[in-house]
């Protein structure tokens, strides 16, 4: 039996709402398809499962908020048969009740409980814990509602279905159906606070247990902005390439000489990463950020980086994030270059250990050979973590990244080629 778990979709995230099921018991799910849909204080986000098997049994229900580590579901591995269910005793038989008794009906007789208090028990619907706390709230005997959950349970949405119904019966019910709808205005006000939270308590987590260091360096960009003219010159707008690009290709590269920046902090120790999964920080229409990750970085051509960073870029403003997307990142990537900031120093989010940072690309004073002239130059930062690498280290990172970008036509080779070893 496999137990599906809510998944921490981020260091901000410690509880989510689920939205829908994508799957139903008794269906055949495979690795990496997206079975629900859960909402997180910044979007709503497409999870995945990450075993093949078969739904057993869903266990929360849309509507309901759980802490993340909550199992959402379980499943049967490939080949694994449900054990069948026992029979109910006929003395623990409800007669009363045409309606399908709980789980709990087909345990055996307890020793010294009347058989008038087994039968009132079987007849008992179990009951979500949101859906219970949300009948204490409006004075609602949970086990006098119809549920409608998996074998009959009782969910949030039967609770407020009740309530509904019932302030249709008396005046002295109408304060609770004012309470139910003012409680709808002020959801989308409250998704702008929870945000706003969400990263402050993640950022004030980062400086509170991460002892940062910072670096920053100033890195000529004539080379690359005129190979990459020449490289989109006589394509259509949407077939062109940004610099966002290729400052996203040169950190992966860069990240292969200095691989101690690239992966997480986890239990006292330094877990690195093959690949480079890196997050890509997007601003939100309605204010605040998510970071959700490109995989797989320094493997991939300049153009399918390109279709993926325009495709992530509007799932994340239109809310359909995948939950691999939000957990993965190996770095961050910030590029403040649209807003105009000159320089940009970021605090890392964890479990990662480093934040790169770019500014805008504008033209600068620039000595060259003994010579001034004007260039266009982009501030690169590094925020990396002190208890993983130390100065040295990371400065050495942004030598690579600069050596990178003078080359550019290197960013456009596969890495394992021999043509990229003999440039670097």
């Amino acid at each position: 039996m496999i137990r599906f778990e809510l998944p921490s979709l981020g260091a901000d995230m410690d509880e989510g709402t689920l939205l829908t099921w994508q799957v139903k018991p008794g269906e055949s799910v495979k690795r990496g398809q997206v079975v629900a849909v859960v909402d997180t204080s910044k979007a709503a986000v497409d999870v995945e499962i990450w075993h093949d098997g078969v739904v057993a049994e869903l266990l929360v229900q849309p509507g309901e908020k759980v802490p993340v580590g909550t199992v959402l579901a379980t499943l049967l591995e490939p080949g694994e048969v449900a054990a069948p269910t026992a029979a109910l005793p006929a003395a623990t038989q409800p007669t009363s009740r045409p309606e399908p008794a709980s789980a709990s009906a087909s345990e055996p007789a307890t020793p010294g409980v009347t058989e008038s208090a087994q039968v009132a028990a079987a007849a008992r619907r179990p009951v979500s814990p949101s859906a219970r706390r949300r009948a204490r709230e409006l004075s609602i005997d949970p086990d006098s509602v119809r549920g409608t959950g998996p074998q009959g349970s009782v969910t949030q949405a039967d609770i407020e279905a009740a309530a509904r119904s019932r302030s249709a019966s008396g005046a002295a019910n109408v304060i609770v159906a004012v309470a139910a709808a003012q409680a709808v205005p002020t959801a989308a006000p409250d998704r702008q606070k929870e945000m706003r939270r969400a990263i402050a308590t993640a950022m004030s987590r980062s400086k509170r247990e991460i002892p940062h260091y910072y670096l920053s360096a100033t890195i000529p960009m004539a080379s690359a902005l005129a190979w990459l003219q020449q490289r989109n010159q006589g394509l259509p707008i949407t077939g062109r390439i940004l610099p966002a690009v290729l400052l996203l290709k040169a950190v992966a590269l860069a990240l292969n000489r200095t691989p101690e920046l690239n992966g997480f902090y986890r239990d006292g120790a330094f877990q690195p990463s093959a690949a480079v999964h890196a997050g890509v920080a997007i601003s939100l229409r309605g204010g605040g950020l998510v970071a959700p990750a490109l995989h797989d970085l320094g493997s991939k051509s300049l153009e399918q980086l390109m279709r993926e960073l325009a495709d992530l870029v509007k799932r994340a403003r239109s809310g359909s994030l995948r939950s691999s997307e939000m957990s993965d990142p190996t770095i961050t990537v910030t590029n403040l270059g649209e807003q105009s900031a000159q320089t940009v120093f970021g605090v890392i989010y964890p479990p990662q250990v480093a934040l790169v940072g770019f500014g805008s690309i504008a033209e600068r004073p620039w000595v060259e050979k003994g010579a001034v002239m004007v260039q266009p130059v982009v501030c690169a930062t590094l925020a990396a973590d002190h208890r993983v690498s130390d100065g040295h280290r990371g400065a050495l990172f942004l030598v690579e990244l600069n050596d990178l970008l003078q080359q550019p036509q290197v960013l456009a080779v596969a890495p394992a080629s021999p043509e990229l070893k003999e440039g670097k």
